[in-house]
């Protein structure tokens, strides 16, 4: 029984081709509508995706790995006046002393370091470098993220303590400002303040489109000296490994609860942040996006269902001789149901085949022409053709019903 039914499906499959082929360029057309809203579906879904797998590798470029922000004021998602308004009057400055606590109390903490930032511009002889980001760092931060000196050297524990005019500028600076002479030892200015520069940044490249080299480092206390004291410090720090995070996390906001005169029960006065929670954040901000997004974007396929129904009507009515020699030559009505919805189902199908090539073709020229990261979706793949073939049957119940409800007799009187 089973040999019998394989048999039927790959006869009706082959007639169901066959069809097709004999009227490529109205079966091109039709598919047309199929063809555009799986290439929309994979091509929103591969700008989602992308931005996803981008803002992730930013974060972790920049931030690091298994890494935590304390801060004044952090915090991830939606916050009601109220509590903003609370968070201002309840949250006190984050000073070195804080800092020093926490290095020294937590265990399971690989770097622990602070840091304030500002943006200044920066002056070399006659040129100047505007919106530069400058960090007034401890000497751990080059610890931190990923990224490395290429020449030079970063500013050690010594040159903090004696707050030490020296600095290590990103590529940005280096490449405007010293093309054609060595950089080390040159001095260049904040405001009117000389620093020494000891060290090179590796090249990070942009985010969002804006540089991550237009950035120079100088020691905290440096920082201090020039900016004034007064500002509340980050604190910035990594795990010794992914296993250990939650116990690091655990250890730093308690230590900082000490640091801070924070009686059991109260709420933190500092706000707490990992890598871990600003990649769920984008997870969740980019699962929205597709909720919202991708029905829409499906709604082109329904379209292109209709269009595929229409056309397997008019198939139906060219074909009722057809349908008439079949039936009086033994097929039954269930065959011929097969046969139509077979041909509905192929049709949408290379439809979807078709789209996802597209899509793929279009995503791999707007990664190349643009910044944007497009990721292309096993998920969505599926996804597209799965819907398109679904909505290929779907649409084609009623035509094949129709198919094989004629009467044989009737039938055969059609002209062929």
């Amino acid at each position: 029984m089973q040999t019998r039914s394989g048999s039927i499906i790959r006869e009706s499959t082959k007639i169901a081709l066959t069809s097709i082929w004999a009227h490529k360029l109205r079966a091109f057309l039709t598919l047309l509508g199929i063809i555009i809203g799986v290439a929309s579906v994979m091509v929103v879904g591969a700008g989602i995706e992308g931005l996803q797998t981008y803002v992730t590798d930013s974060v972790s470029s920049i931030l690091g790995s298994n890494s935590f922000i304390i801060d004044k004021y952090a915090h991830m998602g939606d916050m009601s006046e109220e509590e903003w308004e609370l968070i201002l009057k309840r949250n006190k400055d984050i000073k070195m002393e804080h800092v020093e606590f926490v290095k020294n109390n937590c265990p399971d903490c690989e770097v622990v370091v602070g840091e304030i930032n500002t943006v200044r511009s920066i002056f070399f002889e006659s040129e100047e470098i505007k919106s530069t980001h400058v960090t007034g760092a401890t000497s751990g931060r080059i610890l931190l993220g990923n990224q490395e000196i290429v020449e030079g050297r970063y500013f050690n524990d010594q040159e903090v303590r004696r707050s030490r005019y020296v600095c290590v500028i990103g590529w940005d600076l280096y490449d405007n400002l010293f093309q054609e002479t060595d950089a080390l030892g040159k001095v260049i200015k904040l405001g009117n303040e000389p620093f020494t520069v000891i060290g090179i940044l590796e090249k990070m490249g942009s985010s969002f489109g804006q540089s991550l080299d237009n950035e120079i480092h100088i020691p905290i206390t440096a920082f201090q000296k020039v900016y004034g004291s007064r500002r509340s410090i980050t604190i910035r720090g990594t795990a010794v490994s992914k296993e250990s995070f939650e116990s690091t996390l655990d250890q730093a906001r308690s230590a900082m609860r000490v640091s801070h005169k924070v009686k059991p029960g109260e709420d933190d006065t500092f706000g707490i942040i990992s890598t871990e929670e600003i990649n769920s954040f984008v997870d969740d901000f980019t699962g929205i996006i597709a909720m919202v997004v991708i029905p829409i974007t499906l709604i082109s396929l329904v379209v292109g269902g209709i269009v595929v129904m229409n056309i397997m009507l008019v198939s139906v009515t060219e074909r009722t001789f057809e349908i008439g020699l079949r039936k009086a030559l033994g097929a039954t009505r269930q065959d011929i149901l097969n046969q139509f919805l077979i041909e509905s189902f192929v049709l949408a199908a290379s439809g979807g085949l078709i789209g996802l090539i597209t899509a793929t073709v279009v995503s791999v020229i707007i990664e190349l022409t643009t910044p944007m990261t497009m990721t292309v979706s096993w998920f969505y793949a599926l996804l597209s053709i799965g819907v398109s073939g679904g909505i290929g049957l779907i649409f084609g119940i009623y035509p094949a019903y129709s198919a094989s409800k004629l009467d044989p007799i009737e039938a055969l009187r059609e002209e062929k």
